[in-house]
């Protein structure tokens, strides 16, 4: 087994907070500069670029978790990623059902568009992507798992957006696989505070909306080789896989 850098929370340019720099290709390219193994592609609340960014970067040997940042209806933003492209359409439908037709304003918003490899753009996204779905946490993570995906909240230390600054707490029969912290908080110093989460696993990602912060925080596992199923068991601590930060 070997160290993996691994890189869990990335926008792209479809993103309306994304920067327009943040093309699928851009991605690719200051992920291989920073030395990262594994990137995960989380939209907010889309994963219609993750396909592409993982066939850009397996030219480059780098593995792409395909998933999305969703908001659920209680304004919790979770991570949640999928193996297969045929689960991922399924969660992008989900996602597409459960979406408030609220139209994007880009003037105010940013853009939300689609591209391909050439960083031409196909489509523009209608409805405003960082809107709440229709869903509460507890229906997302079955959801997540019924398609065997990870289901990670986001950032839980900051104080909005987060599973405690909008519960207060995180439920014990909330069945997570990690738990995402930012950049300006240790682990350590978390658990002083929060010490009925000391058997949880932990991560920290960039949360990279502009294209400088591509990989500049992430965790390390250490596995037997770069795989969706390599992950799933570091985040369980089977095997002698682990999560380290």
């Amino acid at each position: 087994m070997r160290t993996f850098r691994v890189d869990l929370h990335t926008h792209t340019v479809l993103s309306p907070c994304g920067d327009l720099e943040m093309s699928p290709v851009n991605i690719v390219k200051k992920a291989k500069e920073r030395g990262i193994d594994i990137i995960g592609i989380s939209d907010h609340n889309s994963t219609l670029h993750a396909p592409l960014v993982k066939k850009l970067a397996a030219k480059e040997g780098i593995v792409v978790m395909m998933g999305a940042e969703v908001t659920t209806k209680e304004e919790v933003h979770c991570l949640c990623f999928f193996e297969t492209e045929d689960n991922l359409a399924v969660f992008q439908k989900y996602l597409e059902n459960h979406l408030p037709h609220i139209p994007n304003d880009s003037d105010k918003f940013g853009y939300q568009v689609v591209v391909n490899e050439e960083e031409e753009i196909l489509k523009e996204v209608e409805w405003l992507l960082i809107s709440a779905i229709s869903q509460s946490i507890d229906q997302l993570e079955k959801k997540v798992h019924e398609l065997n995906g990870l289901f990670i909240p986001a950032h839980i230390n900051k104080m909005r957006d987060s599973i405690i600054s909008q519960l207060g707490f995180i439920p014990p029969n909330l069945n997570v696989d990690a738990l995402e912290l930012t950049r300006h908080i240790s682990k350590e110093a978390f658990l002083k505070k929060n010490a009925y989460l000391k058997d949880k696993t932990f991560i920290k990602s960039s949360d990279a909306h502009c294209i400088d912060l591509v990989g500049d925080v992430y965790t390390e596992f250490l596995m037997d080789e770069a795989s969706f199923k390599e992950v799933k068991m570091a985040l369980r601590n089977e095997e002698g896989r682990m999560v380290d930060f």
